[in-house]
């Protein structure tokens, strides 16, 4: 135990290193399934050529499900433009140009984005009354369907700038294959939740590099909104309740 250095501890999961190894520990009252279909995204992320850390195994301890991941030594991406503030349009560049790289990759084993977002939908009849679930259902519907590979949670956090030069992606519990500009509205809504600044500059440089429609990335943040707030509590679920309205944004 001694060895062990907590990273990060949440109300579901800690994650600590273990020597070299990374261990992402969850609660006892975690899914199997779902740590097995974390395991299952990330494999196929390493196996699709995406710049990931080797998943070194699934594991039972005290109870708890735990992921095995290769160490990266180095600086996740929100620690640099913490650090080097004048520099975020240099970061937030990179920062598309990866997301943008997994966009051109596909893997057709990972679940569909719209089966998952339908569902997410579909969930909150204590949150959303049935009317506006139809609608977001009825506007998901009518976007363009792609194969493409979204990650779901792509946030300077779960980018790894490594000592060795090169960058890493991590976290594929959300990871799907659809329209990867529903993955910049994600994307940019969690940026929003924190610096609209950081969440505008996002957007712009999003979609200039891939020649994408701003107003089409904003059909997408009502949808993508609703599917937070599954995951969000309090203000932040508060205000993405908020974006989930559908409304034309100017």
């Amino acid at each position: 135990m001694e060895n062990r250095k907590i990273i990060l501890s949440r109300q579901n999961k800690t994650v600590y290193l273990d020597g070299d190894v990374i261990v992402k520990e969850h609660v006892p009252t975690h899914p199997k399934s779902s740590v097995m279909k974390e395991a299952f995204n990330h494999s196929l992320a390493e196996e699709s050529g995406l710049p990931v850390p080797k998943l070194l195994g699934v594991s039972e301890e005290n109870g708890c499900w735990c992921l095995r991941i290769q160490h990266i030594p180095g600086r996740t991406m929100a620690e640099a433009m913490a650090a080097e503030p004048e520099k975020l349009e240099e970061y937030m560049e990179q920062f598309v140009d990866i997301q943008s790289m997994i966009h051109r990759t596909t893997n057709k084993q990972m679940v569909r984005l719209k089966d998952k977002l339908n569902a997410q939908i579909s969930s909150l009849r204590e949150d959303m009354p049935a009317t506006q679930r139809y609608e977001l259902h009825l506007r998901l519907e009518h976007m363009k369907p792609h194969t493409k590979i979204t990650h779901g949670d792509f946030n300077p956090t779960n980018v790894i700038l490594g000592d060795d030069g090169k960058v890493y992606v991590i976290d594929w519990a959300h990871a799907a294959i659809g329209n990867a500009s529903a993955d910049a509205a994600a994307t940019y809504l969690q940026f929003a939740l924190e610096d609209q600044k950081k969440a505008d500059l996002y957007l712009k440089i999003f979609c200039r590099k891939n020649d994408i429609a701003m107003q089409y990335v904003e059909k997408w943040f009502p949808i993508v909104a609703a599917a937070q707030m599954t995951k969000k509590h309090g203000a932040e679920k508060e205000l993405l309740s908020q974006w989930a309205e559908i409304v034309e944004f100017e």
